[in-house]
């Protein structure tokens, strides 16, 4: 059990784990402000341009149903506002992340420089030509 503990302890500390950590984290709270900037920002000026509509009051109804006390009917509707502003809210999100993973694969790049290649070692022939020359310069 200490050696599965051991081998646990690791994994999560590796560095890749806890960046993916944090990347999710981040992640869920820069959707949180992509929702609010959608839902609040985005949205309603569209509805507004397209006759005072709030998507999220867009739907389709199909018909009623009896709700649990027996007593009123609800409605059973396909909300395709909701779905749209979900939808604008999914593009932005995609295309941010788009843009970031492109940013860092441009900064990865940059810092991987290719090493210069190595010279060969001079052959046995090449060092005695060498020699020849130097002492022929030496003369």
């Amino acid at each position: 059990m200490k050696k599965f503990l051991n081998e646990f302890k690791a994994f999560a500390m590796r560095g890749n784990v806890v960046d993916m950590a944090v990347g999710v984290i981040i992640g869920g709270a820069f959707g949180k402000i992509v929702t609010s900037l959608v839902n609040d920002i985005i949205m309603p000026p569209i509805g507004f341009l397209l006759g005072g509509v709030n998507f999220k009051d867009l739907s389709i109804k199909l018909g009623e149903k009896l709700s649990e006390d027996g007593k009123t009917m609800e409605a059973v509707t396909v909300n395709y506002g909701n779905f749209i502003q979900q939808t604008v809210d999914f593009l932005i999100i995609a295309f941010c992340i788009f843009l970031l993973v492109k940013a860092v694969m441009k900064l990865t790049k940059k810092n991987e420089e290719e090493p210069e290649p190595a010279k060969p070692e001079p052959t046995a022939e090449e060092k005695l030509l060498t020699e020849i020359r130097d002492l022929l310069k030496n003369k």
